[in-house]
């Protein structure tokens, strides 16, 4: 297994991290199995953006936004999915990086049965699809993500890293906060 990401790599600059972020592999060991992937897209969610959950401060259902970097933040949206975020920056600053998509490098077999479909790119292309196809679901809500179950590792540095503007966010907040491999075909959105 590759070297565990440290806490302190989460403490740092959310925009920051979100770029770094690329590359590494969110890995969960479940009863099912292991199923790992390696992070090709995230968009960074900083405390004074109108499109952060800690926008308006903090609440039950962002909470652990606001604790330690280097925990999980796992919520439901839509009324049927669930998200996975990597909360960053110092205690009682309410930010998170959103990990929006990954390349499956490990227990695709197990993906492909949780997601009901075959082809790689459609097993973690999305948000909700990453989340489903490991098996993460809302207990790990404040997760530590340095030691198993569900950690992320070290991966290789990417230098060709794309910015653009987030997916689904109104023109309230158009930031250029969304960040993926160039020519990856496992993104959620070209």
């Amino acid at each position: 297994m590759k070297e565990i990401r440290p806490r302190s790599f989460y403490a740092g600059s959310t925009i920051d991290v979100a770029k770094e972020l690329l590359g590494s592999y969110l890995i969960h060991i479940s009863p099912e199995g292991t199923a790992a992937g390696r992070i090709v897209e995230t968009e960074a969610y900083i405390q004074n953006d109108p499109a952060c959950h800690a926008f308006r401060g903090m609440t039950p259902r962002n909470r652990v936004m606001f604790g330690p970097p280097g925990h999980a933040y796992v919520y439901f949206i839509y009324g049927m999915y669930y998200c996975f975020n990597v909360v960053t920056a110092p205690e009682g600053v309410g930010e998170a990086v959103l990990i929006r998509a990954l390349e499956p490098v490990a227990g695709v077999s197990l993906m492909r049965a949780r997601r009901g479909r075959e082809k790689l790119p459609e097993l973690c292309g999305g948000p909700a699809k990453l989340v489903q196809a490991l098996g993460i679901t809302k207990e790990h809500n404040g997760a530590v993500l340095t030691a198993a179950p569900l950690m992320i590792c070290r991966g290789e540095k990417i230098e060709d890293i794309v910015t653009t503007t987030r997916i689904g966010i109104r023109e309230e907040s158009p930031l250029p906060l969304r960040f993926y491999l160039k020519d990856s075909p496992f993104i959620s959105k070209k």
